[in-house]
């Protein structure tokens, strides 16, 4: 006779037969069998946070960071509705994510139970999928779909519902045969890789547009893109989760592109004649205003989720499959018909490569530094530069500190830049760099941050110190909710409604008091001396920065407008006020 396996034991079985190594969670009532039986699983390590939010974030930096799924394990009713800002957020940006919610017992569902929730209703519109087993015998079978569905495709986040019951209930336990690895499914052909080649030929305003699929791709995709890339001669700017895709610091990249991207993209892709399109969605702050979007370009999209070809732009030429599959063929059919575009178009694009040129010395991401106060840009590039030569992740808050780090914080490797991207989560910087140093914890981790922000998951620090976790807070404090102030200035006649922030904590002195170090740099000469501190201690830091309060991130696109109506910064004022087209920068 078969051995009969519990729920719980079942969870941990298929949780080892997917080469699980941590998971982040926080128990209750409803899922302490699974708790019960981790003592058993010395393979797994459980990482205790702070509240459910965090174990979400912190499971999305560690799949970013490495490829691998992140798990996550809460319980029934607030457990689960607490995770589901971080499900929202995994599902915007395509992380996968495999959340293990505990249920109440199956004869309780539907009477408002104690810490009764319908998890899988709620949780319906942020996950790829989600179950609730009502059959024990179904269990193994469903945690291995979750895996499956999690991290094929387009990658997100999925939740299995197990209700206390069903994790006490016993059956047998068949672990799955190995399966030939699971090819993405390519629809694209090669007479659409003929077609697009056959534009690029003939383009003589071309331009790269890549996002965050090039990044889940793996890091081959990046590798094929850097070959594409040379073998063209072509421009190329990517969206804030592209970043890293490309070299930063490479002459061909034009830098982020959208809202708060560079001149020199944001009139590139307004003015191209061939715009391609590489694993990217045509978010809203990418675009702009729709109908000046890219007006004069033929447009080619691909994606691996057909479902987001011809949804917001409408494109020339569709092709529909894994990014990395595609690029591949890509270059291979180039080769193969020893065509370098790099040297056959090269006259053909030169005069496009002058015009980005002038607008590349427009210096769009030039600031008035100060060496009385600390501006922001200043900060980053600081750290960027002290840190440059390390393998460093950076994660991030969400507001103005998060765009001057994307600006000044150049990425030369995929999936060293973790951010909220479609949700634009406040809170999501820390506890993601938790599951970042989680997953390397050799490596330097620094959480770029707001003030604001970090307070909305700042108990995760704790978390920090419990498992010996070095991450840094780098704290741009500027003592308001930046973003927020800088569209009231600039779009509310300077109305600051609610974005200042009256009562902030002592940073260092929490620090201290979480039991982790904490510093503070109030002076642009003391930034060295104090960041090379910051790296060399090897314990979570607090950094608290004060930086200039009234400092704008600019390039910026108001909302609305198309993409060659940039509002500049303040070196740039008599361009800034774009008469006639734009609100005057006073």
């Amino acid at each position: 006779m078969p051995k009969l396996y519990t729920g719980a034991e079942i969870v941990f079985k298929c949780l080892e037969d997917q080469n699980v190594e941590h998971i982040f969670g926080y128990p209750g009532g409803a899922v302490l069998p699974i708790y019960d039986e981790l003592k058993n699983h010395s393979s797994i390590k459980h990482i205790l946070v702070r509240h459910e939010q965090g174990a979400g974030h912190a499971a999305e930096g560690y799949a970013r960071s490495s490829g691998k799924p992140g798990v996550v394990l809460v319980t029934s009713g607030p457990g689960a509705t607490n995770v589901v800002t971080a499900l929202t957020d995994a599902y915007m940006d395509s992380v996968p994510m495999v959340c293990i919610s505990g249920q109440v017992p199956t004869h309780l569902i539907g009477t408002d139970a104690f810490q009764e929730c319908d998890t899988t209703g709620i949780t319906r519109p942020c996950t790829k999928h989600n179950w609730l087993v009502k059959n024990i015998n179904d269990l193994p079978r469903i945690m291995h779909e979750a895996f499956e569905v999690a991290t094929t495709g387009r990658p997100g986040p999925v939740l299995v519902d197990i209700p206390k019951d069903i994790q006490f209930a016993k059956t047998k336990y068949t672990n799955p045969k190995k399966k030939k690895e699971i090819k993405n499914k390519n629809i694209f052909t090669q007479n659409e890789i003929d077609k697009l080649i056959n534009l690029m030929n003939k383009s003589s305003k071309p331009i790269f547009y890549t996002g965050g699929g090039v990044v889940n791709s793996g890091p081959k995709a990046s590798e094929l893109l850097r070959e594409l890339v040379a073998l063209t001669g072509f421009p190329i700017t990517t969206t804030l989760q592209g970043l890293g895709s490309y070299p930063g610091d490479d002459n061909q990249f034009l830098g982020m592109l959208g809202m708060h991207g560079t001149y020199e993209a944001n009139n590139a892709m307004h003015d191209c004649d061939l715009l391609i399109n590489i694993g990217a969605r045509f978010d809203d702050r990418i675009t702009g205003k729709i109908d000046e979007f890219s007006p004069k370009s033929k447009k080619v999209h691909i994606d691996i989720d057909p479902s987001s070809i011809n949804k917001i732009i409408k494109v020339d030429l569709p092709i529909v499959g894994d990014v990395s599959d595609v690029i591949k063929s890509t270059v291979k059919t180039l080769k193969k018909k020893n065509l370098n575009l790099e040297k056959s178009n090269k006259q053909k694009i030169s005069k496009w490569w002058q015009q980005i040129q002038k607008w590349r010395n427009k210096e769009s991401l030039n600031f008035i530094n100060s060496d009385k106060i600390i501006k922001p840009q200043h900060a980053v590039q600081k750290l960027y530069e002290l840190t440059k030569d390390q393998d460093t992740f950076i994660t991030t808050e969400v507001g103005q500190h998060q765009m001057w780090a994307a600006q000044h914080y150049k990425f030369n490797k995929p999936n060293r830049w973790m951010t909220s991207g479609g949700l634009g989560t406040m809170g999501y910087g820390l506890p993601a760099a938790v599951g970042v140093q989680v997953a390397h914890p050799k490596k330097l981790v620094v959480d770029i941050a707001g003030e604001a922000s970090i307070l909305m998951t700042m108990q995760e620090i704790s978390t920090a110190v419990q498992y010996n976790l070095p991450i840094k807070i780098f704290i741009l404090n500027n003592q308001y909710m930046g973003m927020v102030r800088q569209w009231q200035e600039l779009l509310h006649e300077k109305n600051y409604s609610e974005s200042y922030s009256e009562a902030l904590p002592d940073f260092v002195k929490l620090a201290e008091a979480y039991g982790c170090v904490g510093l503070r740099a109030t002076n642009p000469d003391e930034l060295d001396e104090k960041i090379l501190e910051m790296i060399n201690i090897d314990r979570p830091v607090i950094f608290d920065c004060h930086v200039d309060q009234a400092e704008n991130c600019f390039p910026m696109i108001p909302s609305g407008k198309p993409h060659n109506q940039m509002l500049l910064g303040p070196k740039d004022q008599e361009e800034n006020k774009i008469t006639g087209k734009g609100k005057a920068l006073v």
